[in-house]
């Protein structure tokens, strides 16, 4: 509506120039002037016009404003209503009392493990130090037994198979076999 009367005083204003520029022609001054004032008043209406729809747009943008405000504080309102039931069906003594429930089953877990690792019968009763040091001694033995022997035999010659042809295996000693069989009970 403002804008459709701003469009009507304008032309009223272009009417009151040619009023003015006819009157100007007649050598009427007196009108002329007359049609220049009014034209004036028109102006003015009209600047008055473009700050009503000023306050308008800026009363439609704090509308706006307001009713994205009014919608964040319903959201938030919503949001905390939901955490707040939340809260109810979890307090902070359920939660505490369900940790302290995970954590003794834990530790009865620990204990459970640790007695079936426990070793039992006549491995309970060997002394892991006795066992080190008799290892030890036999490593030492070797070791001299090794280094009292004559040089004699040459390291063999890695054997070369064709390809396509699977190696023919070696003999074992008695001693070898005897070893791999007690090997295979132990693994029973």
């Amino acid at each position: 509506m403002l804008e459709k009367k701003e469009k009507v005083l304008l032309k009223k204003a272009a009417a009151e120039v040619e009023k003015a520029k006819e009157f100007t022609r007649g050598k009427n001054k007196r009108a002329a002037i007359q049609c220049l004032k009014r034209k004036r008043l028109y102006e003015q209406q009209i600047e008055q016009l473009g700050n009503f729809q000023l306050r308008i747009h800026d009363q439609m943008i704090m509308l706006e404003g307001a009713k994205a405000t009014t919608e964040t504080v319903d959201a938030l309102r919503t949001g905390a209503a939901a955490m707040k039931a939340m809260q109810k069906a979890t307090n902070i003594d359920d939660v505490d009392k369900t940790m302290d429930e995970i954590n003794e089953q834990t530790e009865n877990m620990k204990q459970i493990q640790e007695a079936l690792s426990t070793p039992i019968g006549a491995a309970a009763d060997f002394d892991e130090d006795e066992l080190e040091a008799e290892l030890e001694e036999l490593e030492g033995a070797e070791l001299e037994e090794q280094l009292l022997q004559p040089a004699t035999t040459a390291p063999a010659a890695p054997v070369q198979v064709p390809a396509g042809k699977k190696p023919v295996p070696q003999k074992r000693t008695a001693e070898e076999e005897e070893l791999a069989n007690l090997q295979a009970e132990m693994a029973l």
